[in-house]
This record gives structure tokens, C-alpha cells and sequence, in this order.
């Protein structure tokens, strides 16, 4: 544990195995070879290719890492405001904007706020999750370990509820359940924020609005009620805590980097990410501030 600079930090695991289920070899090719070979079916062509996969099996260390750190609150030091992104990325790139950003954003907005020497009053905890490229397995298996996670019903149809999108009908609740007010992600590629998803959550309306008011010069003014997936918020919404992922702009996520090979560092805009930074600090310090957590959609049956 390292306590300088009030940081707590540490490491938390969960477990590969290699009894995992087979699944079809994946290739990942460069768009434009995609685009040729599409080309060619359109046109007519039966389409042929050869390809050679030289592949090895890494059984030595079977756990995968999240990395945890905590600044400690002050008078609601036992409830918890918590902020991320996932730190693993696809392969056939560097993961600098999927989701390398998401996570410099993350550390960003604690830098700021310790370097202003503010005192949250509740605990604020930053998590860089992995295994998010695998289906949420990072942000699951914290959140199972410390808040809760679907009960009656197969693991199966629990996770996928998980990354689909959704509440579970019944929860087990875990010991830290009570105690989180929000958690915040960051995952969209290296645009600015634009405004933030309420996952269905109206009651948070008013409060992101009149959070989101100092930004609206820097372009941060969307509310939407819309649900959106597919990374790590998913872990807490589906038990029916606060789990928000922000709006950004797109800039070439979809069409260039998302898992490509052009997900690299020439891709990140410096300034967004400053931007985006700021917001979520702020949306981080108001939330540890509150003299109330946020409030929740209806929770899960136990």
C-alpha cells in the first residue's frame, strides 16, 4: 500500500482459466484489406485467402490486474464516488484510444484535484480496469467482489444481462453496496465530453445540468436519458448503482481506430482530452461533496 500524497493504492486480481471455452480464431485485418476483399465479393469474385497464424499460450501468470487507488475522505470517508476507464486494449494496435485516453483522463482528473489540495468528504476511488476487451471482466469482478452481483439466475444470464445492457432482477448485495454514490466512465475515443448518459436515471437530470453549466463554453451541455454500452458503467448499472459513461465526440473512433491497427498515439488530441479531464473532475469533486449520495433508479430485489 502507498500512502504518499494521501493516495492509496493498490492492485486488484482476477483469474484466467484455461479450461475457458474454445471460441473460432479471430484475424483482425487493416480496413483497407477489408475494403479489397469486400470489393471483390461485390464484384463477382470468389474470394480465396491463406492465412498463417503463429500463436503461443502465456499460461504462466493466469491472473489479469486492475490497478485501484484511493484519495481518502474527510467526514463520509466510508461512501465512495468512483471514476475509470479500462486499461487493456485489442491487439492489432496500441489501445491509445481505446482505451489509453479514457484511462490518462481518469488519472487526470484526480491529478487535478489533489493538486489543488482539495479535501473530498467522501472516499474518491480511480479505477483502470482489465479484461473490458472480454467482456467487462475487470469492472465484474470488483464490482462482485465489493457491491454485488446478480443472484437468481445462471452466471450465464447474469453476464450477459451485464454486458448487454440492463438491471438484474434479483441482486446479492455486497458490503459496500450502500456506500457508493456514483461511479463515472470514460470510453469513447480521444474526443472532447460533450455531455453525459443518464442510463435511464431522470433524478440525476437537474444535478448534471447545473454541473454541467460552467462547461457549456467548452461544449459540455447534453443530458440524455438514453442508455449506452459496452464498457465498464455496465458493471454497476446492471446491479442498480449509479454508473454513468460520458458523451464525446467521435472523431475517428468508429470509422478509424475502434479496434484497429491505427490505434495508435498519432491519433489522440491532446487538448479534448484536457477538456474532458476537467469535466470529469468536476463532476467528481461535486459528487464527493454532495451532503447526499446520488440518487438510484429502483433497486434490484435481493
Amino acid at each position: 500500500m502507498d500512502h504518499s500524497s494521501g493516495l492509496i493504492s493498490s492492485v486488484i486480481l482476477f483469474r484466467r482459466f484455461k479450461d475457458a471455452p474454445r471460441i473460432v480464431p479471430q484475424v483482425v485485418v487493416a480496413v483497407e484489406h477489408y475494403n479489397r476483399m469486400a470489393r471483390m465479393i461485390l464484384a463477382g469474385e470468389k474470394l480465396q485467402m491463406k492465412v498463417n497464424l503463429a500463436v503461443d499460450w502465456q499460461d504462466k501468470d493466469l491472473m489479469a490486474y486492475n490497478t485501484v487507488a484511493e484519495i481518502p475522505g474527510t467526514d463520509k470517508a466510508d461512501e465512495i464516488v468512483m471514476l475509470g476507464g479500462h486499461l487493456d486494449s485489442w491487439h492489432s494496435g496500441t489501445g491509445a484510444t481505446d482505451n489509453a485516453v479514457g484511462s490518462a483522463a481518469a488519472m487526470e482528473a484526480v491529478r487535478i484535484i489533489q493538486s489543488l489540495g482539495l479535501k473530498p468528504r467522501r472516499t474518491i476511488r480511480i479505477a483502470l480496469w482489465s479484461g473490458e476487451e472480454q467482456g467487462l471482466l475487470g469492472s465484474a469482478a470488483y464490482v462482485a467482489q465489493h457491491f454485488g452481483k446478480p443472484s437468481g439466475e445462471s452466471k450465464d444470464e447474469g453476464f450477459l444481462r451485464l454486458v448487454q445492457g440492463g438491471t438484474a432482477k434479483r441482486i446479492t448485495r455486497g458490503s459496500e453496496y450502500d456506500k457508493l454514490s456514483a461511479y463515472y466512465n470514460l470510453d469513447n475515443g480521444t474526443g472532447k465530453i460533450r455531455g453525459v448518459y443518464l442510463q435511464e436515471n431522470e433524478s440525476v437530470r437537474p444535478i448534471f445540468r447545473q454541473w454541467l453549466q460552467p462547461f457549456r463554453e467548452l461544449g459540455a451541455a447534453t443530458i440524455t436519458a438514453s442508455n449506452t454500452g459496452g464498457t465498464d458503467h455496465l458493471s454497476f448499472d446492471a446491479i442498480g448503482l449509479p454508473g454513468f459513461q460520458f458523451i464525446q465526440d467521435e472523431i475517428e473512433y468508429e470509422t478509424r481506430t475502434h479496434h484497429s491497427n491505427q490505434d495508435v498515439f498519432d491519433r489522440i488530441l491532446g487538448d479534448d482530452l484536457k477538456q474532458a479531464a476537467t469535466v470529469m473532475a468536476a463532476f467528481l469533486y461535486n459528487t464527493a461533496m454532495r451532503d447526499e449520495k446520488l440518487p438510484r433508479k429502483k433497486a434490484p430485489a435481493q
